[in-house]
């Protein structure tokens, strides 16, 4: 890593002191200092035969199977069994088998846990007001990330499939048009140049991911640089693209936003949180390294805070939890505070402490970023 970027986040150099954090974000550490190859670039040396006249469900139980090969093909590349650089690439990839599938996907999308099966291929939008188009806001090498991950090659894209009232990227999230239409050749370039700046990973984010993955997981075919794969992501993702990202992203960092489907509902205009994003947290962080976001709203500790911390210890203790300060009333919330009067402040020093302690006596490893 170049020095400058030491000198302006130290952290991003000491957290590795921490054996802790080596442990949980083992696999991230061994390809980001290119021990061992990205998944990404395995995955596309597991070579398939399908026809795309082939049914969905015909696929889909291919894809099944591959994955299971992937395992084992990566599991063997790691401990040195088999030798990356002697793989050769295949005429049909494991790759192409899963962009396929995202076309399918989305022309009837089920991206998210919306569900709105609409073609966004013919032009339609869904929820995230998105068609297939892929605009991105913003590329840069991020430095105000977790320190694990710093310098982040993060890619903003626009749109979202949540509606948070408190939005802090309302401009992108809200408004798809405000970003520079993608291919995924440009894609891929805006990723490699980050990577040869210094990124340490790179950094699908927004507005929400999720809803480009058909064009992120494509320009994937033309790259071949080890870095980590890094998916920032409400985590409304459906089941189909949980599948699809498991074989290829290296870390997650996921929000775990609300405690309860009520607050959920009324803050961020969604349905059956709770069971969708802790359903999609449980599979992700069985399958890779993972570090997991929970902001803290004020006057929300015990009815989201609490219930989040009590799950994540639970169901996902190799986790790194990174409990966030720094809320403060944005969008809608800023304009209308009358509507929203619970979270028309930021939260009081009390309510971080509460939050703080309690995650001690989960026995949690957070804030990774001091």
């Amino acid at each position: 890593m170049p020095s400058w970027y030491a000198l302006v986040r130290p952290d991003s150099l000491s957290v590795w002191e921490d054996p802790e954090v080596r442990k949980r974000l083992s696999h991230y550490y061994a390809v980001m200092v290119k021990e061992r190859p990205a998944k990404y670039r395995v995955v596309k040396k597991v070579e398939v035969d399908f026809s795309p006249e082939e049914s969905t469900g015909s696929l889909w139980r291919l894809h099944d199977s591959l994955s299971r090969e992937f395992e084992d093909l990566y599991s063997q590349v790691v401990a040195g069994e088999v030798n990356f650089e002697s793989l050769k690439p295949p005429r049909q990839s494991f790759l192409d088998l899963k962009v396929e599938l995202l076309r399918r996907i989305v022309s009837s999308c089920h991206l998210c846990e919306w569900r709105c099966g609409v073609n966004r291929l013919s032009g339609a939008t869904g929820a995230c007001r998105l068609d297939a188009r892929v605009r991105v806001a913003s590329a840069f090498l991020h430095m105000g990330e977790e320190a694990p991950l710093v310098p982040s090659g993060t890619i903003f894209f626009t749109g979202c499939s949540f509606r948070c009232v408190f939005c802090q990227n309302w401009d992108i999230s809200t408004k798809p048009e405000n970003g520079v239409e993608v291919s995924p050749q440009d894609l891929a370039d805006i990723a490699v140049q980050l990577y040869l700046r210094g990124a340490r990973n790179i950094n699908y984010v927004g507005g929400n991911p999720d809803q480009q993955a058909h064009v992120i997981v494509e320009s994937l075919r033309y790259m071949d640089v080890n870095v980590p794969l890094l998916w920032n992501t409400n985590m409304y993702m459906s089941t189909e693209l949980l599948k699809i990202l498991l074989d290829l992203i290296d870390i997650w960092l996921p929000d775990f936003k609300y405690g309860n489907d009520e607050c959920a509902k009324r803050l961020s205009g969604v349905g059956r949180y709770f069971e969708v994003v802790s359903r999609n947290h449980k599979i992700a962080c069985s399958r890779g390294d993972m570090i997991i976001r929970h902001l803290v709203l004020p006057n929300h500790v015990d009815c989201c805070t609490k219930p989040v911390l009590e799950w994540i210890a639970e169901n996902c203790p190799r986790a790194l939890v990174n409990v966030m300060e720094q809320y403060r009333p944005e969008h809608l919330v800023a304009r209308h505070p009358q509507r929203w009067p619970d979270i028309a402040r930021r939260p009081r020093w009390e309510e971080l402490q509460k939050a703080y302690e309690y995650a001690d006596r989960l026995g949690l490893v957070w804030r990774p970023v001091s």
